[in-house]
């Protein structure tokens, strides 16, 4: 069975987490396609089956968002006497996952893929390129714990590359930039040689008109496997043709995620990832004079004294506090203990509120 499942990532550390569940006679497989209403493609050693969830495990999921499974999961099934269907009875743990706030007002973490090896952050060289969204995916994809890789597609469009790398570079030190377009071809062989290896999970993230589906496209050496469509020429916009998430296997053998196009993009709980991603700043706010520095007029900022004499560019601290400041806005409000007490039957509305406000969303179609 290991050997059948091995191609999508099975290895001897997910056998030993999956070992309490052979007992009970039941199979580990891989979400590959999430359906709706709780339905997903799942991959098992005896081939791809409609997995649906048990009411036991609906019910525990059903106030917990990050429960459900999402494509990249490894879940526990009982195949069905038909062989086509499967029944899913839990998930196994998740060694990443790119998390992203669900569109609205409401807090709620929306997983776009899990146990990705790699996250790839596509932004496109021409209307398209947005230095401040590669930062933000970037952020987001430092929280998932899998390797942060930026293609800047479309080289063919822009009339220094090169520049834009360094651009990028400055802003997002340490992490690896490719150039690529996939109408020369160029910098392909090198991506899928570095980084599309046999079991290896690739996500691909970005605005929708950056060219994630023609680059997935080429991967798979089958130019219709994924839509794809024209952007506007006056802002580089897409039309979003990838509608769903799916898992894809590449001639390599390495798998492949594609995401739809993410028109609002709210970062997570991500506190962790933004401090990473920006030790330079963190190293100079500790010599601040005041601990509680906001490194605009206090003295004895080293944040500002960097700013000043050019060792920190502007454009870089000018990213970190809107990140900062993000995270701020939308922390959850402190009530005061008897705020809501008042109010006969409070608890029970807040609840049946937080449930629905979840479940409308579950099903929407991602844009």
């Amino acid at each position: 069975m290991a050997s059948a499942i091995s191609a999508f990532g099975w290895d001897d550390a997910w056998a030993l987490t999956f070992a309490p569940h052979v007992q009970a006679g039941l199979e580990p497989a891989r979400v590959v396609v999430e359906l709706r209403r709780h339905y997903y493609a799942v991959q098992t050693a005896s081939g791809e089956l409609l997995g649906e969830l048990t009411g036991k495990f609906h019910h525990a999921a059903d106030r917990d968002a990050q429960a459900y499974p999402a494509v990249g999961d490894w879940v526990v099934v009982q195949v069905g006497t038909d062989g086509r269907r499967a029944q899913i009875h839990a998930l196994l743990p998740r060694r990443t996952r790119f998390s992203r706030q669900a569109a609205g007002e409401a807090q709620v973490e929306q997983i776009v893929a899990a146990n990705i090896d790699t996250v790839f952050l596509v932004s496109g060289l021409d209307a398209n390129y947005n230095a401040k969204r590669i930062q933000r995916f970037f952020v987001a994809a430092r929280d998932s714990g899998a390797q942060p890789v930026i293609i800047l597609n479309k080289s063919d469009l822009c009339e220094d590359p090169e520049a834009v790398r360094k651009e990028i570079e400055l802003l997002v030190p340490g992490v690896p930039v490719a150039i690529t377009s996939t109408y020369t071809r160029k910098g392909l062989k090198a991506l899928t040689e570095t980084y599309a290896l046999p079991g290896r999970t690739l996500a691909f993230v970005g605005s929708s008109g950056a060219g994630k589906s023609t680059l997935i496209n080429r991967l798979l050496k089958d130019a219709e496997a994924m839509p794809t469509a024209a952007v506007r020429e006056k802002d580089g916009k897409g039309r979003h043709t990838t509608t769903r998430r799916e898992l894809m296997q590449t001639p390599t053998g390495a798998l492949v995620i594609d995401t739809p196009g993410m028109r609002e993009f709210q970062l997570w709980d991500a506190k962790e990832a933004v401090e990473d991603a920006y030790p330079d700043i963190i190293d100079l706010a500790v010599r601040c004079r005041f601990t509680s520095c906001k490194h605009h007029e206090e003295p004895g900022c080293a944040v500002r004294v960097a700013l000043e004499s050019g060792v920190l560019p502007a454009s870089r601290l000018e990213s970190y506090r809107k990140l900062k400041a993000e995270q701020v806005a939308k922390a959850p409000k402190q009530l005061k203990p008897g705020a809501h007490a008042s109010a006969p039957g409070w608890r029970k509305k807040a609840e049946a509120a937080s449930v629905r406000t979840y479940r409308d969303r579950q099903h929407r179609e991602d844009e």
